[in-house]
């Protein structure tokens, strides 16, 4: 599914998705997958829900192949009771189950049997009834309320990664691939939907208002594809230009907020199907718009299901950066129609491949639909940068992980499997070129589709179609962590310029010291001032130093490498490299993701401690004629955490006085009104300039959001979707009670989950103590859904030192009705390292590590370990460069720049 993308927007402040960690991972739990004696050809399953009061019934018939001979059959099976089970040999009599011995621990169940089931085909029948759950995974209810104000519960499913086997008993693993003959019994008012296409609603005997729903038969899939949908609900449709008839669903009476999403899913299957050269494999495709979802989205085949605010666009009230969100995540779930779904990964180790995929080829795909978008700079600050800040981490793990216990595989749906692996993606894809890369994708999707493959497979597909060492380049970025830090300083001789080139793993604590430090082959691109858009020079490093000569280089050109920040590696260059590189920011004569790259290497570096961080406050400076929305998000998101960091000291207002500095002459540039002829990337600009400039307490534009904020409240002029994030926001950190009270109200009368959610994501910024504490308490009412809590905790975790604090004590004092909600998801790792990665003091992480200690939570051990990583990593970045950086802020002061 997609998750965590949804979260690299969900706090513009920060779009850190690391973890945390003081000691090594604990060791794995014991685990084994299913026996192979019996396995399924095709599923016959009929789900009753009752939505009144939470349960199931169920029925199975799967037409089952005994392989080896056994008295047993294993399956997964969770929360569910089984009431009767058989298993008739085909052409022979039903043998009875006699013992039915649930493990619950690892979600299994093993049918006794009083006789031998001999080898060959038959049926095995099993009754069951279950309970349609409230935790967002497996059959479970989500709540919404109609139009007339009544509240009501649909039925829906989650089954990625674990959890088909809370809706029915199965071979829950992606390998144990059959068809499904799926029917639902449901009221006949309702909508009821799964991968497949209706082919039958015939009345019920014993119930004249209810129906039952036949869909036709699936291909063969895996069961945490499998989903279905019983609600209410209006759809808008149309069909691609390759037949296939795509559907969008949302609440009703809200059909209109569907047409956006519907415009991208249609041109984007025609997209796929000439890029794999493959055709969508199913007759139809459904987009729904699920109430309480835990993911973003989630790539069920033929039935994709979505949170409001990843689907549904409202032309009045969606601001540009919905827009472009749902454009990915419609992307994403589509691409994974193919990749994914059609070919599936053989064990959750492969996960990356899925996702890591899926997370690249969303970029290419919108890209496609909407060029104007610009959207692979942007993939650069939100995928790239983010993937490499966790993956510097000692407690990162490799993209490909041996996973086992269902705990394990819900811990590695992170930024490594999906931001980095879509990055080492983009840089192989770039190291191929596209025509044999298409080449090599359809040789895969051909040779494995309705089957299974490994990361190795695809390395063997795209190596036959390019003739280059795929597999030998690829292992080390996909078996080992991290990625390297390329040092590089020059010389000129002559007319050529002589670079000499090392190669070591990039740490955030400093310099790697260590006996035998890992090695990458890494392809390096080389550009000069000559033609800042093109390589000058392609070479594969495969060795840990090299020298390279630019031919016809003159000693007043610069030379950059990773040129576009396509190679995941960070660079180091020599002083007299980086001075010459730095009127390329000034002038503008490096391309935006070049620039972008350049101070974020810088950033990184001085977080780590191999530059100081004055250095890097004095290249933001150069920043002032920056017209490029994706390089002033990434400087806004450093400067974010430099603030962050500095709340820890007493001179934390002299670093809003830069943030105003550095930020005020685009503000001055942009204004508060869209200008003729401008776009969506103007539009993204505007919002984000002047919410660092309102949040720093820039004075006219405290006073200018203010007034505004007035005539929205008393309706006489609403402000435009794009601006309300940071109108809000900067009302709230400066406002009181009474501004509070007025966003609560907002809040309430808000028809839209996205606006909800944009309320709900700046309510930390709010101050005062008391004031916290209700926002606070407001995140778990009734008031928010149970998905959105996390960002309203997480926001005033980040809005202030007070803040930070407060939530901390309050996920400790609530520790009990959190982890019950969101344990074994991701929603707990998000949680736990929004509401703690910005503490700075050492003492902080042993107090985080005790209390997980005494408080486990399985999927996120690995993120709290991040967690303490980076705290301590805080304190010491603090405890080296607080004293300089306090100084220059000061002499920056009596000494103000000269423009």
């Amino acid at each position: 599914p997609l998750l965590l993308l949804l979260l690299s927007r969900s706090s513009r402040r920060r779009r850190r998705l690391h973890s945390l960690g003081l000691a090594a991972m604990p060791e794995k739990r014991p685990f084994e997958r299913l026996p192979a004696d019996v396995s399924p050809i095709n599923y016959s399953l009929c789900l009753k829900p009752d939505l009144l009061d939470f349960t199931f019934e169920g029925k199975l018939e799967a037409a089952a192949q005994v392989r080896q001979a056994t008295n047993q059959i294993v399956m997964n099976c969770a929360d569910i009771d089984i009431i009767t089970a058989s298993y008739a040999p085909e052409g022979d009599e039903e043998i009875h189950a006699t013992g039915f011995n649930y493990q619950n621990e690892d979600e299994k169940v093993t049918l006794s049997f009083p006789s031998t089931l001999q080898t060959g085909t038959g049926t095995l029948k099993i009754d069951f009834v279950g309970e349609l759950n409230d935790k967002m995974k497996g059959f479970y209810r989500s709540k919404y309320t109609t139009p007339s104000g009544e509240v009501r519960y649909a039925a829906v499913t989650q089954f990625e990664a674990t959890d088909a086997r809370r809706a029915f008993p199965c071979w829950d693993e992606p390998a144990i691939k059959a068809t499904f003959d799926i029917s639902l019994v449901v009221p006949k008012d309702r909508v009821a939907l799964s991968n497949m296409n209706v082919i039958d609603r015939k009345p019920y005997p014993d119930d004249e208002n209810v129906v039952e729903v036949k869909f036709a038969r699936t291909p063969v899939m895996s069961t945490y594809l499998v989903a279905f949908v019983v609600g209410e609900y209006d759809f808008v449709e149309t069909r691609s230009k390759d037949g296939v008839c795509v559907r969008v669903y949302t609440p009703v009476g809200k059909a209109e907020q569907g047409k956006f999403a519907l415009e991208v899913a249609a041109k984007t299957l025609p997209f796929y199907k000439d890029y794999f050269n493959v055709p969508y494999p199913l007759p139809k495709i459904d987009l729904i718009a699920i109430a309480d979802f835990a993911a973003g989205a989630m790539e069920n085949w033929g039935l994709v299901t979505y949170r409001e605010t990843a689907l549904l666009i409202d032309p009045k009230n969606s601001c540009s950066s919905s827009r472009q969100w749902v454009a990915l995540v419609v992307g994403h779930e589509l691409a994974h129609q193919w990749f994914g779904n059609l070919v599936t990964m053989e064990w959750w180790t492969h996960l990356w491949l899925n996702e890591g995929f899926a997370s690249w080829i969303e970029y290419l795909c919108v890209d496609h639909c909407f060029p104007e978008y610009d959207i692979w700079t942007q993939f650069v600050s939100a995928d790239y940068t983010r993937a490499q800040e966790l993956d510097a981490l000692d407690n990162s793990h490799p993209i490909e992980v041996s996973v086992g216990h269902p705990a394990e595989v819900d811990e590695i749906f992170d930024a490594i499997s999906y931001s980095k692996g879509a990055s080492v993606i983009r840089m192989l894809h770039d190291y191929i070129g596209d025509k044999d890369f298409k080449k090599g994708m359809n040789m895969y999707l051909t040779k494995f589709q309705q089957k299974n493959a490994a990361t190795e497979d695809l390395w063997e597909s795209l190596e036959n179609a390019s003739g280059k060492p795929i597999a030998a380049v690829m292992n080390t970025w996909t078996k080992q962590m991290g990625f390297p830090l390329i040092y590089v300083e020059a010389e000129q001789v002559e007319d050529d310029r002589l670079l000499r080139l090392s190669q070591r793993k990039f740490c955030a604590s400093g310099p790697y010291v260590g006996e035998d430090c890992p090695q990458w082959m890494v392809p390096i691109t080389i550009s000069t001032s000559e033609d800042p858009n093109h390589a000058k020079l392609k070479i594969l490093m495969d060795k840990p130093e090299m020298n390279v000569v630019l031919k016809n280089v003159r000693s007043d050109q610069w030379v950059k490498l990773n040129l576009g920040t396509v190679g995941f590696y960070r660079t180091q260059y020599s002083s007299a490299m980086l001075e010459s590189l730095l009127p390329g920011i000034r002038d503008l004569s490096l391309p935006p993701v070049d620039r972008l790259g350049l101070q974020n290497d810088l950033f990184s570096l001085a977080r780590a401690g191999i530059i100081s961080t004055v250095e890097v406050l004095k290249v933001m400076e150069a920043f002032v004629n920056e017209p490029n929305y994706t390089v002033w998000s990434d400087l806004s998101c450093n400067l974010g955490i430099l603030s962050t960091l500095l709340s820890h000291t007493d001179f934390y207002e002299e670093i809003q006085e830069f943030v105003k500095d550095v930020f005020s002459p685009i503000g001055e540039r942009l204004g508060w009104d869209p200008k003729p002829g401008e776009g969506h990337l103007d539009a993204l600009l505007r919002g984000l300039v002047l919410g660092k400039l309102g949040k720093a307490g820039h004075k006219a534009t405290l006073e200018e959001a203010r007034r505004r904020f007035k005539d929205h409240v008393e309706g006489k002029q609403i402000l435009s979707a794009d601006l309300r994030s940071p109108v809000y926001l900067t009302v709230l950190k400066h406002g009181d009670g009474t501004t509070l009270d007025i966003m609560l109200k907002l809040h309430k009368q808000a028809d839209m989950q996205e606006e909800k959610n944009r309320i709900e994501r700046v309510l930390g910024a709010t101050l005062s103590p008391e004031l916290i504490q209700k926002v606070l308490t407001f995140a778990l009412s009734e008031e928010v859904r149970p998905q959105d809590t996390v960002s309203v905790i997480g926001g005033v975790a980040g809005g202030s030192k007070h803040g930070r604090k407060a939530a901390w004590k309050f996920i400790k004092d609530n520790w009990e009705e959190l982890y019950n909600r969101y344990q074994g998801g991701f929603l707990i790792s998000r949680l736990i390292k929004l509401s703690v990665e910005g503490f700075a003091v050492d003492k902080m992480a042993g107090e985080v590590k005790a209390f997980f200690e005494s408080h486990p939570a399985p999927s996120a051990e690995r993120t709290i370990q991040q967690c303490c990583e980076n705290i301590l990593l805080n304190a010491a970045w603090l405890k080296r460069d607080a004293e300089s950086i306090h100084q220059y802020l000061l002499q920056r002061k009596s000494s103000p720049p000269t423009a």
